[in-house]
């Protein structure tokens, strides 16, 4: 299936149980689609979100609203079902917001242009944690929920780790010689896998996060500017080049390719609640669902989950040592912070 979005795409979501996808525009717009495997999409909403640019979307509170975050700063709450504004918080970053992602049920991050991330509780409507994490854009967060860590990618070429029990960031990778684009966990947390602008894909140990412990370079010779994780062994690239690739993690290797968008750089990937779907956005302004099932024939969609052995103590937390700035915390409760605060 195929969505022309009328305007370069950067964000996108599906909602957690049903068949609904949202898409965030260049143009500050909003759309939400219904999708079937039988009928062409439905396009529910189309909402002037942002006078700027809508960088990032995700449903959130079981999919009860949508949040969208903007180049102007603002976080804005929209109702699912009718399309009305909850909240909308003006000044909820110094600067751009570049992503957002899930934390938990009731808690998400946002991510700035200067490197800021914040944690913000969707139900108490309240700013949780703040932390000065990089030097430049952060693209890309995953949550490690064990360990109660948020870890960032960044355009400073470094991988953060912030710990939300202590409020602090706990460590800071080197600086790589190229940008982070994007970051997953894999291996049941065993490795943190990072997409890169010049395409090889640095992995992590865990808890040994100032260098990385393997480099894939034959992936791409353009940026990988999406990681979505399939399984443990397995994860989806998106390339600058417009192909989407399945790639397999220790050992590492090209699966196989399982779409494109010509030859458009690839902005998000994200999976159907029921995974049945892959959604793809890309700088040809259009929204593909691929039919997952259809796209994994012949790729070893069985392969064995046999655990890698590693030498390095995965399960420890080495890197104690702070050496980004420090974290400052959110005082929650105060008008700056209020998250749905009245309109």
């Amino acid at each position: 299936m195929e969505i022309s979005l009328g305007s370069l795409p950067f964000g996108l979501d599906f909602h957690p149980s049903d068949q609904l996808v949202a898409a965030a525009l260049i143009t500050g717009d909003l759309h939400l689609y219904r999708y079937n495997a039988d009928s062409p999409p439905q396009k529910l909403l189309d909402l002037h979100a942002h006078e700027e640019s809508c960088r990032a979307v995700r449903f959130v509170n079981g999919g009860q609203a949508m949040l969208t975050g903007s180049t102007d700063r603002s976080i804005l709450a929209t109702d699912v079902e009718t399309g009305a504004t909850i909240a909308r918080l003006e000044d909820s970053h110094e600067d751009a917001i570049y992503s957002l992602i899930n934390v938990t049920e009731s808690t998400v991050a946002s991510g700035d242009d200067q490197g800021c991330i914040k944690v913000w509780d969707t139900r108490q409507r309240t700013l949780c944690n703040s932390f000065d994490a990089h030097e430049e854009y952060v693209s890309d967060m995953t949550f490690a929920a064990d360990a109660m860590k948020l870890l960032g990618t960044s355009g400073d070429g470094t991988l953060s780790v912030c710990n939300l029990r202590k409020n602090t960031v706990q460590t800071r990778s080197e600086f790589s010689e190229e940008e982070l684009t994007s970051v997953v966990l894999m291996k049941n947390g065993r490795k943190v896998v990072c997409g890169s602008q010049s395409g090889t894909v640095l992995l992590y140990s865990w808890g040994y996060f100032k260098d990385c412990s393997d480099r894939f370079v034959g992936l791409s010779p353009n940026s990988v500017d999406a990681l979505l994780k399939l399984d443990e062994d397995r994860v989806i690239t998106g390339s600058e080049n417009g192909l989407i690739s399945l790639v397999g993690i220790l050992p590492n290797r090209i699966i196989q390719p399982i779409a494109e968008h010509s030859e458009y750089p690839i902005e998000s990937l994200a999976l159907s609640h029921d995974r049945k779907f892959l959604g793809s956005i890309s700088h040809d302004s259009m929204l593909k669902l691929w039919d997952l099932d259809d796209i994994l024939k012949g790729s070893g969609n069985n392969i064995s989950q046999a655990a890698e052995s590693d030498s390095d103590g995965d399960d420890m937390d080495v890197d104690n040592k702070v050496t980004s700035k420090s974290a400052s915390k959110g005082h929650a409760g105060s008008s700056s912070n209020n998250f749905f605060a009245d309109l």
